[in-house]
């Protein structure tokens, strides 16, 4: 009985020690590479923004009263001059006619005026004969005098109260066409205000009654482009743009217009950038939110990186700094001017590739990027070529202490 105690007891310290250095053992490392591709990088701004007709017009009235007809609802169409309300008449109607009575009154008024001073004037003409033949006195004719000019000022304010009552009765017959509210532009209404029976009021600011959209075939858009991007939108720039009621389609359209006035919210600066759009299948709808991407940059047939592939860095490990020294080969560092630029080189940008199974940095130059490529501007890679994009294995905690020793000075 002993002896098999003493076998099992040997048997679980041999288990238990070759467990230990089982997982003590290093995990084996691993890399997953890419290949380097050639294709076309497309670099986008993305905004936000909402659909609108490219002219908008709100028509109002300048009279006020109660509608009592109208001739249009949502989605109407309508010409230049058409009418598509109308106001309550009966006031106007009854302004007229005062005015057309004090205007009559005024004209009548004005012939009284210019009969008495047809009578003061050869009343003058025959006291001046007399006074000439000493028949009546120089006070005779001072009188007739002065009412020949008090004659001659009644006609001037009889003139003077015929113009005001004639301009009172043209703008009673101005109110009362304005009482037909008329569309300014051909278009489709898009929104209406009011109802039979609701009264309005034209006072300092003109109420909007209508709004009609002049043409819903051509579109636009106002963006929002953060001051970031700004710089990089130009006009004339492609842009393609999705809405919700639409979600598997893209639609596209072109930057027509970049304002230059600055949009600031809560310290946050954007510009306003409008994009037309063609609408002729009338799909689209004023105030619709698009997504656009406005594209920037366009290069065809370019080598493209994965940008995991420049976020890649080994994993600490002592033999990390031998590693690095053997990659810095001749020339490969070097600037344009043939200065020493570190293993980084030009910008400081790198990939690694695997060569005997070890990473080895590779310096690079980029160019335009989205989010699933990076153009290959300058580098000793080539299409087909791979590149590390992720390490799995190793025991970097281990490595790394290991490391931090061995560079401690002596």
């Amino acid at each position: 009985m002993k002896k098999y105690l003493i076998i099992l007891v040997a048997v679980l310290l041999i288990s238990g020690i070759a467990g230990f250095f089982y997982l003590r053992r290093t995990p084996e490392v691993s890399y997953r590479t890419v290949r380097v591709e050639r294709g076309t990088i497309i670099s986008t701004v993305a905004a936000t923004g909402n659909l609108s007709a490219v002219t908008t017009v709100q028509v109002g009235t300048q009279v006020s009263g109660t509608i009592q007809k109208l001739y249009v609802d949502y989605n109407s169409r309508v010409k230049k001059g058409q009418p598509i309300a109308e106001i309550d008449p009966s006031l106007f109607n009854a302004s007229i006619e005062q005015s057309q009575g004090n205007f009559l009154s005024a004209e009548a008024n004005l012939q009284k005026a210019r009969v008495t001073l047809t009578d003061a004037e050869r009343t003058l003409k025959r006291n001046k004969q007399l006074l000439k033949d000493g028949i009546i006195a120089q006070s005779d004719y001072d009188a007739a005098e002065t009412a020949w000019q008090s004659a001659l000022t009644s006609v001037k304010a009889a003139e003077g109260n015929v113009a005001q009552t004639r301009g009172s009765l043209m703008q009673s017959r101005t109110n009362l066409r304005y009482s037909v509210i008329r569309s300014p532009v051909d278009g489709v209404v898009i929104s209406r205000a009011i109802d039979v029976g609701q009264t309005v009021a034209a006072s300092f600011q003109t109420p909007t009654l209508f709004t009609i959209a002049q043409d819903l075939t051509k579109m636009q858009i106002e963006v929002s482009v953060d001051e970031a991007d700004i710089s990089r939108i130009r006009l004339d720039q492609n842009a393609t743009f999705t809405v919700d009621s639409y979600p598997e389609q893209s639609f596209k359209g072109k930057v027509v217009q970049i304002r230059n006035a600055p949009v600031i919210n809560q310290n946050v600066v954007t510009y306003i950038t409008v994009v037309n759009v063609d609408n002729s299948d009338l799909k689209l709808k004023p105030g619709m939110t698009a997504n656009v991407s406005i594209e920037v940059a366009r290069k065809d047939d370019a080598l493209k990186l994965p940008p995991a592939a420049l976020r890649f860095k080994p994993k600490a490990s002592a033999e990390e700094p031998k590693v690095k020294s053997q990659t810095a080969t001749p020339g490969a560092g070097r600037e344009a001017g043939g200065k020493p630029g570190g293993h980084k080189g030009s910008g400081g940008q790198q990939v690694y590739v695997l060569r005997e199974n070890k990473p080895v940095a590779v310096p690079v130059r980029t160019g335009i990027a989205n989010n699933s490529s990076i153009e290959l501007v300058e580098s000793s890679l080539k299409e087909g070529d791979e590149v590390i994009v992720e390490q799995t294995g190793g025991d970097s905690k281990k490595k790394a202490s290991a490391g931090s020793h061995m560079g401690r000075p002596f």
